[in-house]
């Protein structure tokens, strides 16, 4: 099943991190995209007609002192923006869970994991 993975973070806080702190989260987030690309779980195909599932279907991960906590339905803070995404595929829920509880800003913001309904192609 496809997910997608909303990023929520602070943009305030990237905006006010050492170049240092910039150049390592950026390494991380090469890091995850790489790994996600080579275990197979990152399928996205441009052309793609994609919808999300209801926000009754959504989870909200975080991670805190290392430990992953999930929250049932769409949640972030008033202090977070939508950064940016990734469209994984995932056998169940908890797999798309695990993957999400990897994207570095997972740690200091929130990521929404959404089911995806999947339209079929025109002519397919």
């Amino acid at each position: 099943m496809q997910y997608i993975l909303l990023i929520y973070d602070n943009e305030a806080d990237w905006k006010n991190a050492a170049p240092g702190d910039q150049a390592a989260m950026v390494k991380e987030y090469g890091e995850f995209t790489q790994g996600i690309v080579k275990s197979g779980h990152s399928q996205m195909r441009p052309g793609d007609a994609l919808r999300l599932q209801p926000t009754s279907t959504a989870t909200t991960v975080r991670v805190r002192a290392g430990k992953t906590l999930r929250t049932d339905g769409p949640f972030a803070e008033t202090r977070e923006q939508l950064g940016g995404y990734y469209v994984i595929e995932a056998a169940n829920l908890d797999e798309a869970i695990e993957i999400a509880a990897r994207i570095p800003s997972a740690r200091g913001g929130s990521i929404e994991v959404r089911p995806l309904m999947v339209y079929p192609k025109p002519g397919a």
